[in-house]
């Protein structure tokens, strides 16, 4: 199978082909600031490096999510976090903020 070389700049034809959506999707994407692209006189351009970058944020982004989501119910987190204060000899509450609650 051979490989497709992209440009580096895309049309919306090219970017859509490559995300393999719709080309309504990608320019609405586009316009609420979700798909990096930068329209010039009626057309649509993109940075194929833009691209691969955005689309790599966004797996790190949701696994973050999808990390930290795992946590929510879990009980002993305020204990695991005490203990690394601890550990590192710092308080968990900012010395500012600690005088700003006492006033």
């Amino acid at each position: 199978m051979s490989q497709i070389t992209l440009p580096e700049v895309l049309t919306i034809d090219e970017v859509a082909e490559y995300l393999r959506l719709p080309q309504e999707a990608v320019i609405r994407q586009t316009l609420l600031g979700n798909i990096p692209g930068q329209k010039i006189e009626n057309n649509w351009r993109f940075l194929k490096v833009a691209i691969d970058e955005w689309l790599s944020s966004q797996s790190h982004r949701s696994i973050l999510i999808q990390q930290a989501g795992a946590f929510a119910d879990d009980d002993s987190l305020a204990d695991l976090r005490a203990s690394i204060y601890e550990a590192r000899g710092r308080s968990e509450v900012d010395e500012d903020e600690e005088i700003y609650r006492m006033l």
